[in-house]
C-alpha cells in the first residue's frame, strides 16, 4: 500500500492503537506482523522472498560473528546476499546485452524472464548487507534474537522507499519500547503531514506539468520545456522526499527515529555538496562499504578516480537497469571529480 492511499490511512492507526495497547513483550512481534501485512499489500508472493532474505542473513550474521572471516568468504557472502537483486532487478538487462552480442553472429536469442520487482528489495538488500558487513569489520555483534533482526529488516515504514539504516541505529531501538507521549505523537504527526504535502500537493501536482511535457515536447516552445524540466526536478525530490519524511514521522510516533535522508539538496554549492545532502543514507552506504574498502583517495589519484567512477557507476545502477542509468552515474562522476 501507498502512504497516500486509504489503505494506509486505516492501517497506521489500526498498527499504533495496538502498538500501545498491548504488553511491551509482544512490541516487536506486533510491529514486524504489521511489516508484513504492509508488504504483502503489494503482493504476497513478496513476502516469500523478505522472509527468505531475513533468514538467510540472520544466519549468515551468527556465521561471521563466531570468529575472523577471511575476504573470501566475505565476498561469497556478499554475492549470495546480492543475487536475488541481481536476478530480479538486472538479468533481463543483462540477457538483452548478451543478445545484441550473440545476434551479431546470427544465434539463437536468449529468452527474457518473466519477473516482477519486489518492492524494496533494493533497500533491505543493502540493509542486510551492510549489517553482515559491520559484524565482519567487528564494529558491531550479530543479532541473536530472530524477531528483532527481522524487524529491522522489515520496519515497514522504511521497507519500501529507504532511508537504508544501520544495524547500530536501529536495531537497539526496538528494545526501547515506547509507551503513547502525546508530545512525541504529536511531533510524528507534523512530520508526515509535512511529508504528505510534498507528495500530494507539490509532486503529484509537478507531475501532471512534466508528464505533459515530456510526452509532448516535439510541439513545445522552449520556454515550456524548461517549465517542464523543472517542474520535473522538484517532482522527483518532492516525491522522494516526502515519502521519506512520513516514514520518519510514522516511525517518530512509535519511537523510532529514523536516518534523515534529504537536507535540502537543491542549495548545495557544489555537486560534492548535493550528494551529501540528497538520498543521505545511500550516499553514506556507498562511500562507507564501497569507496571506502576499495581504497578511498589513500592510494594516489589513479586508484582515487578508479574508486569514484566504480561508486558512481553502482549509484547509477542502484537507480536503474539500463545503459541510461549507467551513463547517468558516469557523468556524475565526472562533474564530482572535478569540483
Amino acid at each position: 500500500m501507498l502512504f497516500n492511499s486509504l489503505e494506509f490511512v486505516i492501517f497506521f492507526p489500526c498498527v499504533i492503537t495496538l502498538y500501545f495497547a498491548i504488553n511491551e513483550r509482544y512490541k516487536k512481534i506486533w510491529l514486524l506482523l504489521a511489516s508484513y501485512i504492509f508488504y504483502m499489500s503489494w503482493n504476497p508472493k513478496f513476502a516469500l522472498l523478505l522472509a527468505f532474505a531475513t533468514v538467510i542473513t540472520f544466519f549468515l550474521g551468527l556465521y561471521l560473528d563466531k570468529k575472523k572471516r577471511s575476504k573470501i568468504t566475505m565476498t561469497v557472502i556478499l554475492i549470495i546476499v546480492f543475487s536475488a537483486l541481481v536476478y530480479f532487478k538486472y538479468s533481463n538487462f543483462l540477457i538483452s546485452q548478451i543478445n545484441h552480442v550473440i545476434n551479431i553472429f546470427h544465434f539463437q536469442l536468449i529468452s527474457h524472464f518473466d519477473i516482477v520487482l519486489p518492492v524494496g528489495i533494493s533497500f533491505f538488500t543493502f540493509q542486510a548487507a551492510g549489517y553482515l558487513i559491520d559484524i565482519y569489520k567487528k564494529e558491531t555483534k550479530a543479532e541473536r534474537n530472530f524477531i528483532k533482526y527481522a524487524l529491522f529488516i522489515s520496519f515497514f515504514p522504511q521497507l519500501v522507499a529507504g532511508p537504508i539504516e544501520r544495524s547500530k541505529d536501529l536495531l537497539n531501538q526496538f528494545d526501547n519500547t515506547k509507551n503513547y507521549r502525546p508530545n512525541r505523537v504529536f511531533h510524528g504527526l507534523l512530520i508526515m503531514l509535512w511529508g504528505f504535502f510534498l507528495k500530494i500537493v507539490i509532486a503529484d501536482r509537478c507531475a501532471l506539468i512534466a508528464d505533459y511535457t515530456f510526452a509532448n515536447y516535439e510541439h513545445l516552445k522552449g520556454i515550456q520545456l524548461i517549465a517542464g524540466a523543472t517542474a520535473f526536478s522538484f517532482q522527483i525530490y518532492c516525491d522522494f522526499m516526502g515519502y521519506s519524511t512520513i516514514a520518519r514521522g510514522a516511525a517518530k510516533i512509535l519511537g523510532i527515529n529514523l536516518t534523515e535522508n534529504f537536507r535540502m539538496p537543491y542549495f548545495s554549492s557544489s555537486i560534492k555538496e548535493f550528494w551529501r545532502r540528497w538520498h543521505i543514507s545511500l550516499s553514506y552506504w556507498l562511500r562507507d562499504y564501497l569507496y571506502i574498502p576499495l581504497g578511498g583517495s589513500r592510494k594516489g589519484k589513479l586508484i582515487t578516480y578508479r574508486n569514484i567512477l566504480l561508486t558512481f557507476l553502482i549509484s547509477g545502477l542502484w537507480h536503474g537497469a539500463g545503459w541510461n542509468y549507467i551513463c547517468w552515474g558516469g557523468n556524475t562522476r565526472f562533474f564530482y571529480n572535478n569540483q
